[in-house]
């Protein structure tokens, strides 16, 4: 069995050593106050009536709307300590996306703080839920809990979910995928041995803890191995910048966007990056040129992969061959079993194109109070279909081509708009580039490219269109392109392209 609550382990370990270092404070809090922390917040819950009673369902829900702080973490842990799920929720979701979730998870408890306290206190009076701020009910429920609060760890087994993580909810309602135990512990072992971790380990924190990058890529793996975690509210590139070389960051995870908007900034070329020994890329495709920049500034980058019902770190790229398989994401990580399959259901063997299909312990429950949709997400032989079209190479490294449901097909043939969306990107005026197929009366479909241009510089659409035509098949080439002040993004930094033609419409 996994203990549910890692924080009394970890503190026997590395006691004063710093766990997590809250920016907007800077309170500094050792392994040791970690654990207390969690052990009052698991108490205080416990009074509440927060513990799972029945073996054969799933605990209690204690939801979170808060920006990143290290309430977070204390509450994951409680739950961990009680048998119940902890739901942290997108704080950029509309009023009404967030009633969603919350009569789709039905917690017993919603946790806010200061920014969203009205919408919090409206939603739950609606609801008949209780609703507490974590700026003034948690710490008067916690504090004098005195010096070791006592709650006995709920009994568990590997496959009980632990966490409920919804989608980004790009094309609809988003899922609630349940996380086990045994998906954050093997995600941790994952990074830490594909990453090689140590206890001196630092990184910074910013992107949100609602999301698996937030808590999972570097968050969870660096503690398990007694290393620091600087939680950040938010993200500012030249802030960023300096906060890394205030901390002498070892670590540094980003995606595509906010690498891009560091590498623009005034402080990029100037700041001390000498303490970085990774910087570790996820969440979209990176342009070469980008990953280029970086290694110029004597910066191993590595672009990984990975998702929320797998865990963020599937697939690892060793530091040996980040130049010379530069775009690639890797290879499976070691508790990772990995398949690719044809669009006829043929398994690829050697060099090929297919979806990528995932098992082994990572791999999530299924949807929360979604059957049918938890039924089509796995293989027959129980593997999860990530919907992610991958290139296989002779070496077997893996490189991401597009989400399959992105695919369109102009004149009989198959466009990745990812593909296309790289190269968009590697043009020099481009800051990002979205690309979407759209009905053509001669082809079927062919590609619309929405750019986002870097700042104080024009772009002439027809230059563009060159740039293009001289690096991809004339297919792939995108018969429409827009220029617009900036693409939809979800907070993992992910373009929402439903939301394209609603923003070139305003």
């Amino acid at each position: 069995m996994f203990p549910g609550d890692w924080t009394e382990g970890l503190a026997r370990l590395f006691g004063e050593s710093i766990a997590v270092v809250d920016e907007a404070s800077g309170e500094r809090i050792s392994y040791r106050a970690l654990a207390w922390r969690a052990g009052a917040c698991a108490a205080a819950l416990a009074e509440l009536g927060v513990r799972r009673t029945n073996l054969n369902e799933p605990g209690p829900r204690v939801a979170v709307l808060a920006k990143n702080r290290v309430e977070h973490l204390e509450l994951l842990f409680a739950c961990g300590r009680l048998g119940a799920l902890f739901l942290p929720i997108n704080w950029r979701l509309a009023e009404p996306e967030v009633g969603y979730i919350l009569d789709d998870a039905t917690p017993s408890v919603l946790f806010y703080d200061d920014a969203f306290a009205e919408v919090a206190q409206r939603l739950a009076a609606a609801r008949g839920l209780r609703a507490l701020s974590l700026d003034a009910d948690l710490p008067r429920l916690t504090k004098s809990r005195g010096a070791a609060p006592s709650v006995p760890q709920a009994a568990l087994i590997d496959d009980d979910a632990w966490i409920v993580l919804y989608t980004s909810g790009t094309t609809g309602y988003p899922k609630g995928a349940l996380i086990p135990y045994r998906q954050v512990a093997y995600n941790a072992l994952n990074t830490g041995i594909a990453l090689d971790l140590t206890s001196k380990d630092k990184t910074v924190s910013y992107t949100p803890l609602f999301h698996t990058g937030g808590l999972h890529v570097l968050t969870t793996p660096l503690l398990l191995k007694g290393g620091t975690v600087i939680l950040a509210d938010g993200f500012e590139p030249e802030r960023f910048l300096r906060l890394n070389a205030a901390e002498r960051c070892t670590l540094l995870f980003g995606v595509p966007t906010t690498f891009e908007m560091m590498a623009a900034s005034a402080t990029f070329g100037s700041v001390d990056l000498s303490s970085l020994r990774l910087a570790l890329c996820g969440g979209a495709p990176c342009p070469l040129s980008l990953i280029e920049r970086y290694t110029a500034r004597g910066i191993v980058f590595k672009q990984g992969y990975g998702l929320t019902e797998v865990g963020p770190n599937v697939l690892n790229l060793n530091a040996e061959d980040v130049v010379k398989k530069a775009g690639s994401a890797g290879r499976p990580n070691l508790f990772i079993s990995a398949r690719v399959v044809d669009a006829d259901g043929r398994t690829v063997t050697g060099a090929g194109r297919g979806e990528l299909c995932l098992g082994g312990p990572c791999v999530c429950l299924g949807y929360w109070n979604k059957p049918e949709a938890t039924r089509a997400s796995f293989t027959a032989d129980g593997l999860f279909k990530t919907g992610d079209v991958v290139e296989v190479d002779a070496e077997g490294y893996l490189s991401i081509v597009d989400r399959a449901k992105d695919m369109f097909i102009s004149g009989g043939e198959n466009v990745y708009p990812a593909e296309v969306e790289k190269v968009l990107a590697d043009h020099p005026a481009v800051r990002a580039a979205a690309v979407v197929g759209i009905a053509d009366a001669r082809w079927g479909e062919v590609g619309r490219a929405y750019l986002e241009v870097r700042s104080g510089q024009s772009v002439e659409v027809a230059e563009v269109v060159r740039f293009a035509r001289g690096r991809l098949a004339s297919y792939k080439v995108p018969k429409e392109v827009l220029v617009v002040d900036e693409l939809p993004k979800n907070p993992s930094g992910k373009v929402q392209k439903h939301l394209l033609s609603r923003e070139v419409r305003a």
